[in-house]
């Protein structure tokens, strides 16, 4: 059976809005996937459904499918990411709208199920399960052109498609550790072509990076790569920077299959092409990984640019001056470095002292805080400034790990005729 080749165009949530066009049109793809979730950003879509419930998924997709559905539609590839975030039925819906807008007219689906605030979580924002692949499986399976998902697993965006391409079963736990590898090493776009990567010195900048493709086969083994012509490079070093993005130990759990890292063998193959061979895999783990945000109050900060001589005084005279104002009930103060004597410029002379509150009311943030501080520009340390007024505070997110029980569950897939199926 003919490799799966399975591109990615985001990393997260504000990756580049050309890629999927770029990788559409950079070279032949069977499925295009797009990365578009992370702790935090489930934290920033929970706080856009409070203010708009219709809201929670990546609306930045929403534009990039709009450039880009006819052409992927043209050129048979399938589109598949988790941007549907916490509302995977309305990300469909919106799609489903844009679609007839253009008279154009694709198959659909989305995946959800992974919300479980309801399983104990009380008072969370969001809480939801990393689910895996088959959800997307079976969609592709059902004849979906588009899949949107909820909160599966990064690499899940590769292995559901792998697993629709060959057929695999749940227990093929080889090949889905390969194709969890592979999902891994392009789930953050352009770090597995030189992006954050150590040695950037060699690699090649004089065009915008390329996303990654890997071609998965029927065995899990992969070869990692790009378009040509793209910039960037993908290497033995260059994937491997990014098999251990995020790695804490040597087995790799997942909702799928639990990976064996030791037993990974990376290879030159080819310019830009990196083997990846002999990974095994095991069983998944009983219980799945929550991810639970709440909302752990309001906070605001100010920055004061001390200059000159006498720094570590200066500090204290002010925090003097501030700190009888403050209420809030979390008061955090940092002072930068101290600069070198006799520095060359003003900015050379120049260190921060940082004050941070944080409350569960805004109040103790907002203009009592804010008002404080300015009212001491002309009565507190020579050549007092700020690097900028102090905001009205924001409200900030705590996130935690929580585990469930795979029955809790219900892994559901949203066919575009109207089916639903229960992945079990």
């Amino acid at each position: 059976m003919a490799d799966i080749r399975i591109g990615n165009c985001s990393g997260f949530y504000g990756d580049r809005l050309s890629a999927m066009r770029e990788m559409l049109e950079g070279g032949p793809l069977d499925v295009l996937t797009g990365d578009y979730l992370a702790e935090l950003t489930m934290l920033i879509l929970g706080r856009d459904q409070l203010k708009d419930p219709s809201l929670g998924y990546a609306r930045t997709y929403v534009r990039q499918v709009e450039d880009c559905l006819g052409l992927a539609l043209e050129r048979g590839v399938k589109l598949v990411s988790n941007a549907g975030g916490l509302n995977p039925a309305g990300l469909a819906a919106r799609l489903a709208e844009v679609a007839t807008g253009m008279g154009l007219s694709p198959s659909i689906a989305y995946v959800d199920g992974d919300d479980v605030r309801s399983q104990g979580y009380p008072g969370a924002l969001t809480a939801n399960a990393y689910l895996g692949g088959f959800g997307i499986a079976a969609a592709l399976a059902g004849g979906a052109d588009v899949v949107v998902t909820g909160r599966v697993t990064d690499a899940s965006l590769v292995v559901g498609p792998a697993a629709w391409w060959h057929g695999w079963q749940p227990t093929a736990y080889d090949a889905l550790a390969g194709s969890v590898v592979a999902g891994h090493v392009i789930e953050c776009g352009c770090q597995a072509t030189g992006g954050n990567f150590s040695g950037f010195a060699d690699v090649e900048r004089s065009r915008p990076l390329g996303f990654p493709v890997a071609e998965v086969a029927v065995d899990g083994s992969s070869v990692i790569t790009k378009h040509p012509g793209t910039g960037g490079a993908v290497t033995v070093d260059t994937v491997t920077a990014q098999l251990l993005y995020e790695v804490q130990g040597t087995r790799y759990l997942g909702p799928d299959v639990t990976t064996d890292l030791t037993s990974i063998r990376l290879a030159a193959v080819g310019p830009d092409r990196v083997g990846v061979t002999g990974v095994r895999g095991f069983a998944p783990p009983e219980r799945l990984k929550v991810c639970v945000n709440e909302l752990g109050g309001h906070r605001s900060s100010v920055e004061f640019v001390l200059t000159g001589l006498d720094i570590e005084d200066k500090a204290a005279w002010v925090r003097e001056q501030l700190s009888p104002a403050l209420t809030a009930s979390s008061v955090t103060w940092s002072l930068g470095p101290l600069p070198a004597a006799d520095a060359d410029t003003e900015e050379g002379a120049s260190t921060l002292l940082r004050c941070t509150v944080q409350d569960a009311l805004p109040d103790a943030v907002g203009r009592a805080f804010s008002a404080a501080a300015v009212e001491l520009a002309l009565a507190s340390y020579p050549g007092f400034t700020m690097t900028a007024p102090p905001g009205s505070g924001t409200p900030f997110g705590v996130y935690r790990a929580e585990y469930v029980d795979r029955s809790a569950v219900t892994h559901t897939v949203h066919h575009a005729d109207g089916r639903t199926e229960v992945v079990r």
